[in-house]
């Protein structure tokens, strides 16, 4: 059951503890509400700013699994604070586990500050769940697949096009980097994991998937330098550091370029260009 005076003070509080720096938002001389607004925590959470209000007035619908999930993500909540949320809201929390798609505070708050720099948070099986506003422009908005093609390890081998973003001499390293990621983690979440399951559908559809899988190769690691070509700024050669949320096997890619180098101007161009040709990114598929 809904504990609607329980889950309105929950979001007040949580909201009046965000700050607009938290978020990437400027603070504005005129802001005198504490935390932030219903509307800008609604943004956050891609609703609308009544249904938000409501649900703080203790009034509105019950809210779904996924507008909780969204919710959660806006408010920037943990792990405890969303299965808390859940509760209030009469509903079971979502299982803990490597399918967890529930981004953690802390990477939230890096990436918010990422806005001038290519970058990304990413599931173990490399299904994109953010992105920065040049990391858009630079890849492409990579959020809106369904499926299995959500992975990108699964388009590299199912969809040629994903590789035209790449430098052709990359694309080999590349083939083998996907097979030997998805072995070690077949092995890793077993037989019944979703990464059995694309391994189970690429063995079947693709026959350089089913050589590489063959040679058995395990530990691989990307290279330091990705060498992308890009339809509107050409090539680009950017180092990728990673962070990695242990807790929710996630990982935040952040790409740079040195500071001077032909990259550096190209991605300045990028920024300015914006995202205006690619932010539209694919349509959205099934696998």
């Amino acid at each position: 059951m809904i504990d609607r005076s329980g889950l309105a003070e929950f979001l007040r509080r949580r909201r009046e503890s965000m700050q607009p720096e938290d978020v990437g938002l400027p603070r504005g001389r005129r802001r005198r509400t504490a935390g932030l607004r219903r509307e800008e925590i609604a943004a956050l959470c891609h609703m609308s700013a009544d249904y938000y209000a409501r649900l703080e007035r203790e009034r509105g619908p019950h809210p779904s699994e996924q507008m909780l999930a969204s919710i959660a993500q806006g408010l920037h909540l943990s792990l405890d604070e969303r299965d808390h949320l859940f509760r209030l809201a009469g509903q079971h929390p979502p299982l803990r586990d490597s399918a967890s798609e529930h981004i953690g505070p802390g990477l939230l708050r890096i990436l918010d500050r990422l806005a001038d720099t290519p970058a990304e948070i990413v599931t173990e099986l490399g299904e994109t769940l953010r992105q920065s506003p040049l990391g858009v422009a630079l890849t492409g908005d990579t959020t809106g697949y369904t499926g299995p093609s959500r992975s990108r390890g699964y388009r590299w081998f199912a969809d040629p096009s994903t590789r035209e973003l790449y430098a052709p001499e990359e694309h080999a390293f590349l083939s083998r980097l996907y097979a030997s990621g998805l072995r070690g983690l077949v092995t890793l979440r077993g037989p019944g994991s979703r990464a059995a399951h694309l391994a189970d559908l690429l063995l079947d559809g693709s026959a350089e998937f089913r050589a590489l899988w063959d040679e058995h190769e395990i530990g691989l690691h990307p290279h330091d330098v990705k060498r992308l070509v890009h339809p509107e700024v050409g090539r680009l050669e950017l180092h990728c550091q990673t962070l990695v949320d242990p807790q929710q096997s996630h990982l935040l890619f952040v790409y740079t370029a040195a500071p001077g180098s032909e990259t550096h101007e190209k991605l300045q161009l990028l920024s300015v260009i914006g995202a205006q040709t690619l932010a539209a990114g694919p349509e959205p598929r099934s696998g």
